[in-house]
């Protein structure tokens, strides 16, 4: 099993920093950056994204529910459309940041409690999947669910994604707190071998359960985000930047 390297970034704010997104660009090739709806402005998304083009890492627009204020990890009611318009608006805004340094849109990637209702409601992928085909990208998703059954059905080009720094529960959804927990380095690389040699993920309640991933996440905010990064560098082989689409 081939991995690419992911990371949710971009997310800080203002004044306010969040995550140390250039000591952990070297170690990723793929960049998910955040659009403004539960962090990052303006400035920080075309910072981000010259980085990237820096560090020869493709750039992926990471939508979310309008909750600046929650970071994004509160869930909303919202219809299918009010949903694909919100979508559109911010992977438009990064697009734009992106045309300005000759780079493409690399992919989609729901963030927190987008990405959470996405793999359990229909509507929710389906919108989803409405932004991808206007934009011609792949999704990043969680395997077994909605994400992969909804954007297949598409003909949206899905991306099974593994998350080294977040738990599972033992039906094999995220654990999706409010802030994230210190992961030991080592640990996280632990979780990557297993993926990788076993094709398995072990639960927060001990459980082993199938999975298969092409791209590997790392958050930029959890606590020692960069050790992290290199960990699970080191542990897919270092993998190269690839295109995904």
């Amino acid at each position: 099993m081939k991995c690419n390297l992911n990371c949710d970034m971009g997310e800080s704010f203002g004044l306010y920093k969040m995550g140390d997104d250039a000591g952990i660009m070297p170690h990723i090739t793929q960049a998910n950056v955040a659009c403004g709806f539960h962090a990052s402005d303006p400035n920080h998304m075309r910072n981000t994204v010259e980085l990237a083009k820096k560090h020869g890492v493709a750039v992926g627009a990471h939508p979310s529910l309008p909750d600046l204020a929650g970071f994004g990890r509160r869930e909303m009611k919202m219809e299918r459309e009010e949903l694909l318009n919100i979508v559109l608006y911010q992977v438009g805004a990064l697009c734009a940041f992106l045309r300005q340094a000759d780079m493409p849109l690399s992919h989609i990637k729901p963030h927190g409690s987008l990405y959470g209702m996405a793999a359990r409601d229909a509507e929710i992928a389906e919108a989803l999947a409405d932004a991808a085909c206007v934009y011609g990208v792949p999704v990043f998703g969680l395997p077994g669910t909605l994400h992969e059954e909804v954007y297949t059905r598409r003909n949206v080009r899905f991306i099974p994604e593994f998350f080294a720094d977040l738990d599972y529960n033992d039906e094999g959804g995220l654990v999706i707190t409010r802030e994230h927990k210190h992961v030991e380095p080592e640990d996280a690389a632990r979780r990557v071998r297993q993926l990788i040699n076993e094709g398995t993920l072990t639960t927060a309640g001990g459980g082993v359960l199938p999975t298969k991933a092409e791209t590997v996440c790392v958050h930029s905010d959890t606590p020692n985000a960069v050790e992290i990064a290199a960990a699970v560098r080191n542990a897919l082989g270092n993998p190269k930047p690839e295109k995904t689409s």
